[in-house]
């Protein structure tokens, strides 16, 4: 595959390592929303996403529209994995529109969202989530898709054409047939998606060439395992994603992985991985630049390896 042409748009190399250090999860519950300031503060962090169906979204627009230069966007979310912390679309409480599970909320895997959701009632709920965002003050940088849901076939046009429609980049990957497209599950899927991904580059949309999640299934010594993670990335544009909340008995209650996220957040905000990725050669931009440069503006890809969310 040939070197990502934003990246080359943005004055890097082919050899170059670009990475987005982006949170997840935010709004989701108050643990997130404590971690914000910290975050923060400590720079490492270059971009951040909410949650915009979820409880604790008030909160988090709150804090965003107090610190407007935060890189933030907009987490769609179309399903609600927990036990016994819930929450349902904005759009509808009809049960004809396949977004309402049994007990009244989103259902809790991508697999049954993707089955039971009707298109024209994802359009209105993605549409109705941008609206209360984009309401509650905040600007937006760019949206994602929690679980990646959104990229099943009979979503994701409406997926990448509404966030368009507002300048929004939305979060998908550079594929072709020698590079499969992830996350996308099954031959025809995975087709299209990749004939969606060379449209969208020849229209200069910014994809990514890699991304990367840390796991979610062991949190111990999460510094090292950083590290080693952003060592091994290799060149182009990566989006590392984490989900960095603080220790709370909510957190604790709500979710099994919650020492994976409690350590998230305690690495991400360390001086120790700050040094590390300065020292590292990897050059951490956020979603702004991407979406400046998707609107035409002029706009510099700072090369932000410590201090990415900082005010100044």
């Amino acid at each position: 595959m040939q070197p990502n042409p934003v990246l080359r748009d943005l004055g890097y190399s082919a050899t170059d390592r670009v990475a987005v250090i982006h949170a997840d999860d935010i709004g989701m519950c108050q643990a997130g929303v404590a971690a914000l300031d910290d975050l923060w503060n400590a720079g490492i962090v270059s971009s951040m996403a909410v949650m915009a169906a979820c409880p604790w979204f008030p909160a988090a627009a709150e804090y965003f529209r107090a610190h407007p230069a935060a890189d933030v966007g907009l987490h769609f979310t179309l399903t609600c994995e927990w036990n016994a912390f819930r929450w349902g679309p904005v759009s509808t409480r009809a049960p004809a529109s396949g977004l309402i599970d049994a007990e009244g909320f989103f259902p809790r895997t991508s697999e049954a969202s993707q089955r039971k959701g009707t298109t024209d009632a994802v359009r209105a709920e993605l549409k109705a989530q941008l609206r209360r965002a984009q309401r509650a003050g905040i600007d937006l940088t760019h949206v994602d898709s929690h679980m990646i849901t959104a990229w099943h076939p009979k979503f994701l046009p409406v997926y990448l054409r509404e966030p368009a429609r507002r300048g929004l980049p939305p979060f998908f990957m550079r594929a072709d047939e020698n590079r499969p497209m992830p996350f996308v599950h099954g031959k025809r899927a995975a087709a299209a998606a990749v004939r969606i991904s060379k449209a969208m580059e020849r229209r200069g949309a910014p994809l990514f060439d890699n991304a990367f999640i840390m796991p979610l299934e062991n949190a111990d010594d999460r510094i090292a395992a950083a590290k080693r993670a952003l060592a091994d990335l290799p060149p182009g544009l990566t989006y590392f994603i984490l989900h960095p909340a603080c220790d709370t008995t909510e957190l604790r209650a709500i979710a099994p992985d919650w020492r994976c996220r409690v350590a998230d957040y305690e690495a991400f905000t360390s001086r120790e991985l700050g040094g590390f990725i300065q020292q590292s050669g990897i050059q951490v931009i956020g979603w702004r630049v991407l979406r400046d440069r998707l609107r035409g503006k002029p706009s510099s890809p700072t090369l932000l390896p410590a201090n990415a969310g900082r005010r100044e």
